[in-house]
């Protein structure tokens, strides 16, 4: 006798073949997707220093507006990474964009 999986007791199940078997198969999935959903999900560790990196990004807006390239500087990473470090800022609504001719600042709110 072969063991049953999850996807022939659902079957069996949609079809109105439910017996014993059918029951525990089924419960022992929800049991598993329950554990699964209750699981607590914290940041990652990239999330984390990007935490701390937005923290530092609002200390320096805070003596006023920068551009990216200028907070790229003062912090000592890419353009690249403080520019996706602003837009989740400023779609946090913690950093305003203001365009200054072609130049884009960015203030603290």
């Amino acid at each position: 006798m072969t063991k049953m999986t999850y996807v022939e007791a659902i079957d069996l199940a949609l079809n109105g073949n439910v017996n014993e078997e059918v029951v525990e198969k089924l419960e022992a999935l929800k049991a598993q997707l329950v554990k699964r959903g209750s699981a607590k999900k914290g940041l990652t560790k990239t999330q984390k220093e990007n935490e701390v990196l937005k923290d530092k990004v609002a200390e320096i807006l805070a003596n006023g507006g920068m551009t990216a390239t200028e907070l790229a500087n003062e912090l000592g990473i890419s353009c690249q990474k403080v520019s996706a470090l602003l837009k989740q800022m400023v779609e946090a609504e913690r950093v305003a964009k203001v365009k200054e001719g072609k130049a884009i600042r960015f203030e603290l709110l």
